[in-house]
């Protein structure tokens, strides 16, 4: 999708073009993204699309379930503080009720590579289990609490998604995993955590396996403590069962 957009970073934290903008230019500044407009300096990056079954709901960058969208759903509930104790209270607090996982199955398209020759030959991997977070990155996704990236591994525009998948595990190995994001150690090195390229993937929580598929839309996921929706570039939303590798569109930046 070629489309020219303007990016400036917003005060807002959970802003996705403050991960975008970061991302893009390297840092979190408004000159910066100023400049790179008037230069007119266009940068292809990769985007992709969001959908259930039967429509298509948005696009974005980057999309979190289980941990990630719960702490987002906790911040959103407690506007009133600042941003950035607003932050760290939601994570904290999501952390001290990390008492189970979510059951899913996740099914994705890998990568294709130049030896599987023709994308007819790739086939669909599907993988089951209790998952603490999930997430589809199509950008590296830089931040001031990851500067190597939540997804270091991919690219802007290599034309694939990174799907990390965290397993069920203790906190304490949980929140070692968390901290390495703000550290030059690999923040993947752990037995629990699982990553991998792909083009598309889909997601179908376990309490909704056997239903009616033609039927079912996959809304959220249900727990014993409520149902939780996903966290898409830092927006709540619920719906999202499939993910899919779109094109580039072109942004404003070096």
């Amino acid at each position: 999708y070629k489309l020219n957009q303007i990016l400036l970073p917003q005060k807002s934290i959970l802003s996705s073009t403050n991960v975008l903008a970061h991302t893009l230019h390297g840092i979190n500044h408004a000159v910066t993204a100023t400049l790179h407009i008037i230069m007119g300096h266009i940068q292809p990056v990769d985007i992709c699309t969001f959908s259930s079954p039967s429509k298509l709901l948005r696009f974005g960058f980057s999309a979190m379930f289980g941990f990630g969208a719960r702490t987002l759903a906790l911040a959103e509930k407690h506007r009133w503080m600042p941003s950035n104790q607003r932050r760290d209270f939601a994570v904290i607090k999501t952390l001290a009720s990390l008492k189970y996982a979510e059951e899913c199955e996740l099914s994705f398209l890998p990568l294709k590579n130049s030896l599987q020759g023709s994308q007819e030959n790739v086939q669909w991997h599907t993988i089951q289990g209790h998952f603490l977070n999930v997430s589809i990155m199509a950008i590296p996704s830089l931040c001031s609490m990851a500067p190597r990236g939540l997804a270091p591994n991919t690219r802007l525009n290599n034309g694939s998604m990174a799907l990390i998948v965290v397993r069920n595990t203790s906190r304490s190995e949980f929140i070692k995993h968390l901290k390495r994001y703000a550290s030059v150690k690999n923040q993947f090195n752990f037995p629990f955590v699982e990553t991998y390229a792909v083009q598309e993937v889909k997601i179908q929580p376990r309490t909704k396996i056997g239903h009616d598929t033609e039927e079912n839309v996959f809304l959220h996921a249900t727990s014993a403590e409520g149902n939780y929706p996903w966290n898409i570039d830092g927006d709540l939303m619920e719906g999202a069962s499939e993910v899919h590798h779109g094109r580039c569109m072109s942004i404003f930046a070096c």
